[in-house]
């Protein structure tokens, strides 16, 4: 009885640890613009987002391809009515400032939401925002 208690207890770590995995995820772009997250400014190039888990919450790890630039940031999950057809970044733009707003994987109906920064809400006051999509790939 005791064994069969241990071979459950190990079942059911193995198969949470197999479904956090799969939601981690790795989200890689291309950006060819310079993007703010929070208060600081990325550069157009290549990065990879990984979804992190923290506890009851997430961490999201935005990440250049030559590893200079990393930003953290604890974003809100989000949900659309739709299945997302392409992973896809979503930004909103202020004139000639991008500020990453939300990450898409495709095939999933839930999303992960930056919240918007102070400076974000101080620019968004003398324009609506516009948003721009950039298709990412998924690995």
């Amino acid at each position: 009885m005791k064994n069969q208690l241990f071979a459950l207890i190990g079942l059911g770590l193995l198969l949470a640890t197999a479904s956090a995995y799969a939601q981690t995820g790795l989200v890689k772009a291309s950006i060819p613009f310079s993007f703010i997250v929070e208060k600081t400014t990325l550069p157009p190039g290549n990065y990879s987002l990984h979804g992190l888990s923290a506890g009851n919450g997430r961490v999201m790890t935005i990440q250049s391809a030559d590893r200079k630039f990393t930003k953290m940031v604890l974003p809100n999950s989000c949900e659309s009515k739709d299945v997302a057809n392409t992973t896809r970044l979503v930004f909103h733009r202020y004139g000639d400032q991008y500020f990453l707003a939300e990450v898409w994987m495709e095939g999933k109906d839930l999303g992960q939401q930056v919240a918007r920064s102070r400076f974000e809400q101080e620019v968004a006051m003398s324009q609506p925002p516009m948003n721009v999509v950039v298709v990412a790939t998924l690995r």
